[in-house]
């Protein structure tokens, strides 16, 4: 009985880890969710340094402050339409977000800024 059991489940492991090892093959290198941290941390520490060294910029965001979805979107869009050297510059802050995006197909929300 002890044997049947020592068996079973070492068919179910062998089945588990080569269902695992083919999904992680067909994954493209450096897309894990340890990646995806890895980006968003420099994208955000990149963004909190962009706002404390652009007190305007920061303000403009910390004014959305409180407002609907729908507001911080129009009030975002048209802060920069009329500002695109800002809006550049986020997309740039922003980049290795996009790049992520793009090589590993992966389905991340656009934020406002960008």
């Amino acid at each position: 009985m002890l044997f049947r059991r020592l068996i079973g489940a070492g068919i179910v492991a062998s089945a588990t880890m080569l269902c695992c090892a083919t999904n992680a093959a067909a994954d493209p290198p450096n897309c894990s969710a340890g990646d995806l941290a890895g980006v968003m941390s420099g994208v955000n520490a990149g963004m909190a340094t962009y706002l404390f060294t652009h007190p305007e910029v920061n303000d403009f965001f910390t004014g959305l402050k409180g407002k609907d979805r729908d507001q911080m979107r129009a009030e975002t869009v048209a802060y920069l339409d009329a500002n695109p050297r800002v809006r550049d510059e986020l997309a740039g802050v922003r980049q290795p977000a996009a790049d992520f995006r793009e090589r590993c197909d992966a389905a991340m929300p656009d934020g406002l800024m960008g």
